[in-house]
């Protein structure tokens, strides 16, 4: 095999979920069957890889200084939901109504990692609590040990902020049956159970 496919090969293994022979077959395919598709794909790389950076409001993924959502003047400034990651952000826009305000945080708090507060831009975010407005801080963390304990972390900093902070549920999904619920999912509805 020659360098530039090892290096070819090796260099598509950065995807999530790629592995040595999933970067192989891409490979082939492109040099096989697509070469034109290759060479969009990599002028497409190198353009995003330096025209696309972060919200200065928000964090959210942007090739200008603030991004289309935070330009928008349709959104309610009382409400400012805070989520992990830029993927989280399109999965609440499609799937709900929501119009307020995002902060992304590329992350979650993470002592292994070495992600604290200032790595996942909670200095910004304490300002936007306290200069614009923001009367909910919707938490919308991940149900994971991490994701839990930013969550706690957040709720102070609102609390702090005088702002009301709420978590999204987590439970049962809608359509379920308790019967196929694994354990850790019924025991968190359960304890988390609310007044009709």
């Amino acid at each position: 095999m020659s360098a530039l496919l090892r290096r070819l090969i090796d260099d598509l293994r950065c995807l999530p979920g790629v592995g040595p022979k999933s970067a192989q077959r891409m490979a082939y395919q492109l040099l096989e069957r697509d070469r034109d598709g290759g060479r969009r794909l990599a002028a497409t790389l190198a353009e995003a890889m330096t025209g696309i950076g972060h919200c200065r409001r928000c964090r959210d993924y942007s090739e200008n200084e603030l991004c289309a959502i935070c330009l928008g003047g349709n959104r309610d400034q009382q409400l400012l939901c805070i989520v992990e990651s830029p993927i989280d952000l399109a999965a609440i826009e499609q799937a709900t109504g929501y119009r307020g305000n995002y902060f992304v945080m590329h992350g979650r708090l993470s002592a292994i990692d070495g992600r604290g507060p200032r790595e996942l831009g909670l200095d910004l975010l304490a300002n936007r609590l306290l200069e614009e407005g923001v009367q909910e801080l919707i938490i919308a963390t991940n149900a994971t040990v991490e994701g839990e304990a930013t969550a706690h972390y957040l709720a102070e900093l609102a609390r702090s902020a005088d702002v009301r902070a709420t978590r999204l549920a987590h439970g049962v999904p809608l359509g379920g049956e308790l019967e196929f619920v694994d354990r850790g999912t019924l025991a968190l509805a359960f304890g988390s159970r609310q007044s009709l």
